[in-house]
Order: C-alpha cells, then sequence, then structure tokens
C-alpha cells in the first residue's frame, strides 16, 4: 500500500498550489480520503474530506472557501487545490485513506506547505 503526495512547496501569501495523493495497493474508490496538516509544535488537524460514496466532502471551517478537495477514481488519486493561502497554512500536508467497512488507515509521508514573503 502507497499514499504518495506531491505539489508542494513555497508560496508567496494568497497564492496557490494543488497538491496530489496517488494510491497504490488498495481499492481506492471504496476509501474514504482525507487530507491532514500539522504545523510545528501543533496537532495533527483534518483539512477535508471526500467520501467514497457520492464523493461528499467535508472541510475544517478555517480552510472553506479557500480549499478544494476532489478524487479521480480512475487514477487513484486524490487532489487538494488550495487557493488564497495564508501564512497559517504553513505545515505538513498528509494524505490519509479509511474505510469504515474494514477500519484499515493509511498514511502518506506527507509534503510540505510553506507560505511566506
Amino acid at each position: 500500500v502507497q499514499l504518495v503526495e506531491s505539489g508542494g512547496g513555497l508560496v508567496q501569501p494568497g497564492g496557490s498550489l494543488r497538491l496530489s495523493c496517488a494510491a497504490s495497493g488498495f481499492s481506492f474508490s471504496s476509501y474514504d480520503m482525507n487530507w491532514y496538516r500539522q504545523a510545528p509544535g501543533k496537532g495533527r488537524e483534518l483539512v477535508a474530506r471526500i467520501t467514497s460514496i457520492g464523493g461528499r466532502t467535508n472541510y475544517a471551517d478555517s480552510v472553506k472557501g479557500r480549499f478544494t478537495i476532489s478524487r479521480d477514481n480512475a487514477k487513484n488519486t486524490v487532489y487538494l487545490q488550495m487557493n488564497s493561502l495564508k501564512p497559517e497554512d504553513t505545515a505538513v500536508y498528509y494524505c490519509n485513506a479509511n474505510s469504515g467497512a474494514t477500519l484499515r488507515v493509511y498514511w502518506g509521508q506527507g509534503t510540505q506547505v510553506t507560505v511566506s514573503s
């Protein structure tokens, strides 16, 4: 099983980034997919979620209206489009897959996002 994030980097405030998470080794379409983030000295927080059935989405209040999560089951990939980035969005962003049916949970290795002028 692998979850490989990409797309992180350094961006100025107000800028945009698109994170990708490529999945392999499990039935991607059957899993809810999530993006978490962890800022220095803080706990890991859920940023966005997209369900396996229906593709329903949920967002943390701090990112609503700025971030969009989406998935492409044909490519086994989940995305996080991040717009109007703020310095407080600086964190390591992690991709997460979880199955309510099997209770299995998988994590990616994380990708660094730094928002700074």
